[in-house]
């Protein structure tokens, strides 16, 4: 009897999460990008961890999705499913933006049916949209070239990327709770605040995340 092949990362698993949280993560800095440049005339830098072109909302976002929603054959279900998870993650995630690190990277409070500027109908509606687009055109394909990946090479990267995406959360969350202390004027109270004054000052970080905006 012929022996079933393994497959790498197959299905809805941890391990194509991971993959397409970094999938999802790079597209959304891309969108935001182009989108921004329509919207203002000039590139502006959407990421939202110091070390690669990484947006973390749009990663968890697409994994949100996948879990949840790549079950789904009924456009839809997956239009309106989109729109409840997505616009309900990006609230989430700006009450955790605004009240741990002080800033906010986005209000809505000029659209109309807005839900305290953190979502809106219109942007709910982009979710429902986003959704589609991942559901029926990204993620089949995608899906497919993960599980395409020799099962030793994908548990190696798969480790490799597990830590360089730790050191790069641990870094940009502690680096913006610093900042977030010195605009408060609190000086550095050991050698890993003054390594993070010294190397993410605060003109750096400003560069890096241009549309977190604090709050007064």
């Amino acid at each position: 009897m012929k022996q079933k092949k393994e497959v790498f990362a197959k299905g809805v698993c941890l391990q194509k999460a991971l993959w397409v949280f970094l999938i999802g993560s790079i597209f959304g800095v891309v969108m935001e990008t182009i989108v921004s440049y329509f919207q203002y005339g000039d590139f502006e830098s959407r990421k939202g961890l110091i070390y690669g072109p990484l947006n973390p909302v749009y990663g968890f976002g697409a994994v949100i999705f996948m879990i949840f929603l790549v079950k789904y054959k009924n456009p839809l279900k997956v239009f309106f499913g989109g729109m409840l998870l997505g616009g309900g993650f990006e609230y989430l995630c700006s009450i955790i933006q605004e009240k741990v690190f002080g800033t906010t990277s986005w209000d809505y409070s000029g659209h109309a049916f807005n839900i305290g500027g953190r979502t809106s109908l219109f942007i709910m509606i982009c979710w429902g949209l986003i959704a589609l687009l991942f559901v029926f055109i990204i993620y089949p394909p995608i899906s497919k070239q993960i599980e395409k990946i020799p099962i030793r090479i994908g548990k190696i990267l798969s480790i490799l990327l597990i830590i360089f995406l730790l050191v790069d959360c641990a870094i940009s969350i502690t680096a913006c709770l610093r900042q977030s202390e010195r605009s408060k004027g609190i000086e550095p109270s050991n050698k890993i605040e003054v390594f993070l004054d010294k190397h993410y000052p605060d003109k750096r970080l400003n560069a890096i995340f241009e549309n977190a905006k604090r709050q007064k």
